[in-house]
């Protein structure tokens, strides 16, 4: 891949074309998981699903992302971006829009597979499309937008996956169609710096060099600080509050997703910011401070004494996701070697699902040894630790 980089310096990076088109590639990647939740009920009613079981909807669709998305790191590198991007977007569409056909529980399970194989290389491809365009604040700016628009689509799908399970549970799947125009606006109207394929790709050499660019001080660190906040976000947040709300308070299901859509636009709002104003604060900083954030958020959720009190918890979180994460992913950017970018950040994506899947295990063991209360005061220990960690690596970065 040659050195050259479409780099914008406007803070209208939002009207960039092609970052709008990456944006898309995201809402495809988020629209997999976050889009099913609201049909769950009336499908486990009409398949005779039982209770136990209905969770293996989602869990057929990200085992093949935690699986694949290492994999097509390596060939994004070896064979192009668009090369696969673009059969994973239509793989993604007719597996999604198959689901609603699907005659049975298993066959089901087996089109959300095939749905998931579509999806693996979505997220880390368009993190790697982000840093292989821009460079310095714009690549901070670009990583930011991605994440607002991440927010909002966490606030709004749901809602729109209700709104068509009205009609019956089929209608929500029929969502991925959209990545139909998706392929076609990455055909024709992505524009990316031209790829050299190697004269010679030898796997070992390659997998050698991303090992390397890996084992260093500020990558550990920055790898580090996303396994926490994924730990923080899916744990004791997306996992123990509703439980919380549900449990202690009697909270309804309307209200407690109102509780969690006002993270999604905390999230979305301070995302934005920070993409229009990168100049601020560097990327260290803001990390640094979104911990401080996540600290306090799990720190006052044992003391709250009203079900809506807990939108206080919700608004730090998501400030703090909309700092830590544009940031650890703009500073991943820049470390990724440009000759094996997709792989480092296929490294990143994979990182990102292990901090998601620990989440809810550590707190359950958190739950079960102090109960609830205990579960966030020992995410407030592990924040803070995490906090004295991630600021002892980058002590001579700021």
């Amino acid at each position: 891949m040659e050195n050259t980089k479409f780099l914008s310096h406007s803070t209208k990076i939002y009207l960039d074309r092609n970052l709008q088109i990456i944006i898309g590639i995201t809402l495809m990647a988020v629209l997999g998981s976050s889009s099913i939740g609201p049909v769950l009920p009336t499908m486990a009613s009409e398949l005779q699903i039982p209770a136990e079981k209905v969770g293996l909807v989602i869990t057929a669709f990200v085992v093949p992302i935690a699986i694949g998305t290492p994999i097509s790191g390596v060939l994004a590198d070896r064979f192009g971006r668009k090369q696969i991007l673009i059969p994973s977007l239509l793989l993604f569409a007719i597996a999604g829009v198959a689901c609603s056909f699907a005659p049975n529980f298993r066959t089901l399970l087996e089109l959300r597979f095939l749905q998931g194989v579509g999806a693996a290389s979505l997220e880390a491809l368009a993190l790697t499309l982000i840093s292989d365009l821009y460079t310095g604040k714009s690549l901070t700016s670009a990583m930011a937008f991605n994440a607002s628009m991440i927010g909002m689509s966490l606030a709004v799908y749901p809602l729109i996956s209700g709104g068509l399970a009205t009609w019956g549970w089929r209608y929500p799947f029929l969502l991925p169609l959209l990545a139909v125009p998706i392929v076609l606006a990455v055909i024709f109207f992505l524009e990316l710096p031209s790829f050299q394929k190697p004269p010679k790709f030898r796997l070992k050499v390659y997998l050698r060099n991303i090992l390397h660019s890996v084992n260093n001080s500020q990558v550990l660190g920055l790898l580090f600080a996303v396994v926490a906040l994924f730990i923080l976000l899916f744990g004791p947040y997306f996992t123990y509050i509703p439980m919380l709300a549900g449990d202690v308070f009697e909270a309804s299901h309307v209200a407690i997703g109102i509780i969690l859509a006002t993270m999604a636009l905390s999230l979305a709002f301070v995302s934005s910011q920070v993409a229009l104003f990168p100049q601020s604060l560097s990327e260290f900083t803001l990390i640094k401070v979104s911990f401080v954030l996540y600290t306090l958020a799990v720190i006052v959720t044992p003391f709250l004494q009203n079900m809506w009190l807990l939108i206080i918890p919700s608004i730090l979180f998501g400030a703090a996701h909309g700092m830590c994460f544009p940031a650890t992913q703009a500073l991943l950017g820049k470390f990724a070697p440009q000759d094996y970018r997709a792989g480092f950040m296929a490294v990143n994506a994979t990182v990102l699902s292990i901090g998601q899947a620990l989440g809810p295990l550590l707190a359950g063991i958190a739950f079960g040894v102090w109960g609830m209360a205990g579960v966030f005061y020992a995410a407030a220990g592990f924040s803070v630790l995490s906090l004295g960690l991630i600021s002892r690596l980058f002590v001579t970065v700021d």
